[in-house]
């Protein structure tokens, strides 16, 4: 099994991979943007951080309630 250190490894390599596709951005999205003014560039800071919120949410509660089954199963089978 993986430790702890291999699965960060995982993902700071994941993370720095996909960074170049993450650099490139949407031109014209960021044209708009820095046309309006700084309240609505804080809006359009704020929408994106509330969009993202929910998938991050759901991932992370998804892996939590995996690892704990996970964990009970493997607790379960050793006693028996």
């Amino acid at each position: 099994m993986v430790g702890k250190f291999g699965l960060a490894l995982f993902l700071l390599v994941l993370m720095t991979w996909s960074a170049s596709a993450f650099a490139q951005g949407c031109a014209m999205c960021r044209a708009n943007a820095k046309a309006t003014p700084k309240e609505g560039q804080k809006a359009i800071n704020r929408a994106i951080l509330l969009m993202v919120f929910p998938p991050i949410s759901a991932i992370t509660l998804g892996t939590t309630l995996v690892v704990r089954y996970a964990r009970r199963r493997d607790q379960e089978n050793e006693e028996s």
